[in-house]
């Protein structure tokens, strides 16, 4: 069975992970696959964004523990510096990343939704750090990530109890956009890449590139690099380009 499934749409990709009798566990070659898609796709022009999803009821749900149970290397069977890091491969791809948790993100699984730029649940989804449980320490940013979207707080609370966190509250919190019923997940999904694909693909660059940048730094300086990146990218749009790009923006005020 392929681990993986990559469907080419118009505007866009979906990536599903597709281990449902797994939870969609990452397995290294699944974790290959993954990076290996987000390359490929990060050569393709006309598409714009990309869905991550999940085969069956569940998300993801983190490493997979049986493979690294069964390695003397433990966590060494996944290489996750070299071709597995997902992280570099998500990191590098440079437009938008939807992730439609579709059930249980738990620790790698956490860690691998908070990848995503936009992220949707279903009602059914449910979000847990089981790091604390398992003995192990993350590597691929929901120690720094979760506290910085939900509260210093609530993010330990979850970190050191590993307690589920439902779709309800982590809307609450902010966690995800919205909560959709899960049978209407993929099809949410698929509405904000089209409506993606219907922007200026080189304006959603620079537009994630300083958003990502800017969490990484103070508001001070998030400001002085957002007035420079205007200035560049301002001065290169004409007057007229402009003026036609308006009628269509009015128009689809008035239809939405």
């Amino acid at each position: 069975m392929t681990e993986l499934l990559l469907q080419r749409e118009d505007g866009y990709a979906v990536l599903t992970l597709n281990r449902p009798d797994a939870r969609n566990a990452l397995s290294p070659q699944l974790l290959l696959d993954l990076c290996d898609a987000f390359r490929l796709l990060q050569d393709e022009s006309d598409i714009y964004s990309v869905i991550l999803t999940g085969a069956g009821t569940a998300f993801c749900a983190g490493l997979d523990l049986k493979a690294m149970a069964e390695d003397e290397s433990g966590l060494g069977v996944y290489a996750i510096h070299a071709q597995h890091d997902i992280t570099a491969a998500m990191t590098a791809f440079d437009r938008p990343i939807i992730v439609g948790v579709n059930g249980v993100a738990a620790t790698g699984g956490f860690e691998l939704a908070l990848m995503g730029d936009i992220l949707l649940a279903s009602s059914g989804a449910r979000f847990a750090d089981t790091h604390c449980r398992v003995g192990l320490a993350p590597g691929w940013g929901l120690s720094q990530k979760l506290a910085r979207i939900i509260g210093p707080s609530r993010a330990r609370e979850a970190h050191f109890t590993g307690n589920v966190i439902s779709a309800q509250q982590a809307e609450a919190w902010g966690l995800v956009s919205r909560v959709v019923a899960p049978e209407d997940l993929l099809d949410a999904c698929r509405q904000v890449a089209t409506d993606i694909a219907s922007c200026v693909p080189e304006t959603v660059k620079v537009y994630k590139k300083m958003v990502n940048e800017g969490l990484q730094t103070d508001l001070a300086a998030g400001l002085a690099m957002e007035r420079s990146v205007m200035t560049d990218v301002n001065q290169r749009v004409s007057g007229d380009v402009i003026a036609n790009r308006r009628s269509g923006v009015q128009q689809r005020g008035k239809n939405q």
